[in-house]
């Protein structure tokens, strides 16, 4: 009914953080991916999802262009039930979306140290000839 929200408001928080960053960011000194850049790549994954999430509840008539616009806020029993779908579908949609994201932070962590690993052990072996 509502569950697109928490991950709307989570991506509501993550953009106002990486707009804050994004400020105080020297853009000269990165050589590697920032963190600003992956934080967008959540804020992607959230807006993204939220918006197709929201797209599905108006096709089938969950969200509504007037007041109150969610159709479940209209009766206190249904108000209940999109409470609950919300803490509980709409949370672990959040955490499933940022978990992934944080296995995405760790895979491109894993390959920028790569390459410096590759060319520390290159160089001794081009010395030695």
């Amino acid at each position: 009914m509502a569950c697109f929200l928490v991950p709307a408001a989570e991506a509501i928080v993550t953009t106002v953080a990486s707009k804050s960053m994004n400020k105080k960011a020297d853009p000269e000194k990165e050589t590697k991916v920032s963190f600003v850049s992956k934080l967008n790549w959540l804020n992607n994954l959230l807006w993204g999802g939220s918006a197709l999430l929201a797209f599905e509840h108006v096709w089938h008539g969950e969200v509504t262009p007037f007041f109150p616009f969610l159709t479940a806020a209209s009766d206190p029993a249904s108000t209940a039930e999109m409470l609950r779908e919300m803490s509980t579908v709409g949370v672990g949609m959040a955490v499933l979306v940022t978990g992934v994201w944080a296995g995405m932070v760790l895979i491109a962590r894993a390959i920028e140290k790569r390459p410096a690993e590759n060319a520390e052990e290159a160089a001794p072996a081009e010395e030695q000839a």
